[in-house]
């Protein structure tokens, strides 16, 4: 069985299920322009994790990062801020996608690393 690289990428294809699940967990899913956003961040967030699981590769930590930044502008650049619950979830859940991506980035010697894994 193939060793994993970075833990990081698991907790990150959690938190995209998470999102998918997250408009009926916390009671959002009546804001259509939140709960479609959560859904297909969540998507998008679980396939670059899983790609990043068994096919590592810096550009989908680097997808991971930009899913994560979006998720933390999403409530006001799409008008859901004033659900508390949605601009929470978003923001918290973006936050932790960014830092769990850059750190798996970082292990890998640097940010500006090659597709080509670092010598240990």
């Amino acid at each position: 069985m193939k060793q994993l690289k970075h833990w990081q990428d698991p907790v990150n294809a959690v938190l995209g299920a998470w999102l998918i699940l997250s408009p009926w967990a916390l009671g959002f899913s009546g804001e259509t322009m939140a709960m479609w956003n959560f859904v297909a961040v969540g998507v998008l967030l679980l396939a670059a994790a899983m790609g990043a699981i068994f096919l590592p590769r810096a550009w989908e930590e680097w997808t991971e990062s930009a899913l994560g930044l979006w998720l933390v502008v999403s409530p006001w650049i799409l008008g859901f801020a004033a659900v508390e619950a949605a601009k929470v979830d978003a923001v918290l859940s973006g936050l932790v996608v960014v830092t769990l991506s850059l750190w798996a980035l970082q292990d890998e010697g640097g940010w500006l690393t090659s597709d080509k894994a670092a010598p240990r």
